[in-house]
């Protein structure tokens, strides 16, 4: 696995199984990344373990010649036998540690944090490469998702202290409206499904998005 962790700063895109069906996966990223997508992650909630694996597959022969990091939501395995770059773990997902271990040095591990300074603070002591909070705003994807204030961005940067460089991924209802304010704030990237995916162009979307980096 190749050590991108520079790549760590811009617009996170995040797959949709339902929003890619039309267009087609690859094409879809395709364009997000044309517009100015720095990573991508694979999330596919209704995918057999086989079709998970050779569409990751699929993006890694799209991303890795662009230098682009491509991620696996919640599946150390599938990162692990697809090579990807690395995984995203939520709450329930399994060990930092763990994933680490089977994952190599290199791989960029991610942490859903919600709104709770102490589990990033964990998160970060256990090597995860970056920290993820929210929704900062009402999610079509996780509508039921816990609600994080725009404060906890500048709020874990001065806990973390000498740690502050580990970037800071800001998710849930992010559009090309509010994305500034939570860039504003301090976060690192911000994660995006519907706004770019949903939209009718997807390239533009993902570039309105990234410009404002």
């Amino acid at each position: 696995m190749n050590n991108m962790t520079n790549r760590i700063k811009g617009l996170y895109l995040i797959t949709d199984y339902h929003l890619c069906e039309k267009v087609g996966l690859v094409p879809a990223v395709a364009a997000a990344i044309q517009g100015g997508a720095n990573m991508v992650q694979y999330r596919n909630k209704y995918a057999t373990r086989d079709r998970k694996l050779w569409e990751v597959q699929d993006l890694i022969t799209l991303c890795r010649p662009l230098g682009i990091p491509l991620i696996v939501n919640d599946d150390i395995e599938i990162a692990l036998e697809s090579g990807a770059d690395g995984v995203h773990l939520g709450g329930e997902d399994g060990s930092i540690k763990a994933a680490r271990e089977k994952l190599g040095e290199k791989a960029i591990i991610g942490a859903s944090c919600y709104d709770s300074i102490e589990s990033a603070i964990q998160a970060a002591a256990d090597g995860a490469s970056y920290l993820a909070f929210g929704r900062f705003f009402p999610s079509q994807t996780k509508p039921d998702a816990v609600t994080a204030p725009i404060e906890i961005i500048e709020q874990i940067k001065i806990e973390l202290g000498s740690r502050a460089n580990l970037p800071i991924i800001a998710i849930g209802g992010i559009n090309q409206q509010n994305a500034a304010s939570l860039i504003k704030a301090g976060a690192d990237m911000v994660a995006v499904v519907n706004a770019v995916l949903g939209a009718e162009n997807i390239e533009k979307a993902s570039r309105e998005i990234s410009t404002l980096f």
